[in-house]
This record gives C-alpha cells, structure tokens and sequence, in this order.
C-alpha cells in the first residue's frame, strides 16, 4: 500500500482534509462543541478512492478527539461503519444518558 494522505484540521472550514502533496483527495465535515464532534459528511475524490483516504480521515480525526477527551457523534454512515470496524474507538462514541432518576 503507498503513503496515507496527510490529514489536518482546518477549523475554520469545520473539516478535516486529507491532501496528497497539494490536491485535495478528501475532506470530513464536523459540528464542534466543548465537549462533542459530530461528523456529518465524509467525501473522497472517486479518482482516491481504494487508497485509504477515508480511513486516514476517520483515524486522524478520532485519535484528535480523545486527545482533546471529546465524546463523537457518528451521523455520517461512513463514521458509523469505520467506527463498527475498528472497537478500540467505541468509547469515544456519544451516549445520551439521563440525569433523571425516580
């Protein structure tokens, strides 16, 4: 398998971009709080895609999430999928929980 993409937060653009030199192969849109990344929207240039792009992505973006100790939502299904895959990353995944007792 060749090199991975480089991947960066660009925070101003709410995403993560995976670039081979300087084209752009791939991007993550995220919504951000304190405390949650939700990641909505994965797109890979079909001309990248089979080259590990969206996994560079979605590795990239968790490992950056528990460093920063924030929960994830997966809406984007390929998140939900890669996320599946891999369990060493389902902790991070979020989990409504209720603060209500009786």
């Amino acid at each position: 398998m060749s090199q991975p993409p480089d991947v960066t937060d660009v925070p101003d653009a709410n995403r993560y971009e995976a670039r081979f030199g300087d084209t752009l192969t791939g991007f993550a849109q995220y919504i951000r709080t304190a405390e949650l990344i939700a990641f909505v929207h994965t797109e890979v240039d079909p001309a990248f895609e089979g080259r590990g792009v969206g996994g560079a992505l979605v590795r990239t973006s968790l490992d950056a999430a528990r460093a920063d100790k924030a929960q994830v939502l997966a809406v984007c299904p390929f998140y939900t999928a890669w996320i599946a895959r891999h369990p060493e990353y389902q902790d991070l995944l979020y989990a409504k929980r209720s603060r209500v007792s009786d």
